[in-house]
C-alpha cells in the first residue's frame, strides 16, 4: 500500500481552551496509533494546520474522523501526495500551540500563522505548510 502525506487548514468550530485542545489530541493519538498514522497538528487564533502520514486508507479514515467531528469546520485539504517515508514518524501527532511570540522567532512564517493559519496563502506557495509543520516540530522536541 501507498504511503500518503495529507496537510489540510481547518477552524475551530468554537473556542478552545487547553483542556479541548488536549481532549482532542488524545483522541487522535489514540485512533492514529491504532492505525499506525503519525504527524503533527499545529493550532493558532483558531485554526488548525495539520499533516497526517500513514497508508493510504489509514490516512482516509482519519481525515474522515476529522470531516464528522463538529469541533472542525471549514476544512481545506492544502496536498495529498504519496511519500517514500515519514517526516513525522516519531509521533502518532505531535502538537504546538502556536503563539504570537512565535512570531518574533520566526519572522519570515508569521504572516501565514498569525492570525490563524490562512488556506489559499499557505497553499499559494508550494512546501509552505510541510515546512512550517516541520519547523515546529522540531521547535517540540
Amino acid at each position: 500500500m501507498a504511503l500518503i502525506q495529507l496537510i489540510y487548514v481547518s477552524s475551530a468550530a468554537r473556542e478552545m481552551d487547553e483542556g479541548d485542545l488536549h481532549r482532542m489530541l488524545e483522541s487522535a493519538v489514540r485512533h492514529n496509533e491504532t492505525n499506525n498514522v503519525t504527524g503533527m497538528l499545529l493550532f493558532a487564533s483558531g485554526n488548525f494546520l495539520q499533516v497526517l502520514e500513514g497508508e493510504d486508507a489509514a490516512v482516509d479514515e482519519a481525515m474522515s474522523r476529522i470531516q464528522a467531528d463538529p469541533r472542525h469546520h471549514g476544512i481545506i485539504l492544502v496536498s495529498r501526495e504519496e511519500i517514500t517515508g515519514r517526516d513525522f514518524g516519531a509521533w502518532s501527532m505531535g502538537f504546538r500551540g502556536v503563539r504570537a511570540s512565535d512570531a518574533e522567532a520566526w519572522p519570515g512564517y508569521a504572516p501565514y500563522f498569525e492570525s490563524g493559519f490562512n488556506a489559499s496563502l499557505i497553499g499559494a506557495k508550494p512546501g509552505l505548510a510541510l515546512d512550517l509543520l516541520k519547523t515546529f516540530a522540531k521547535s517540540n522536541s
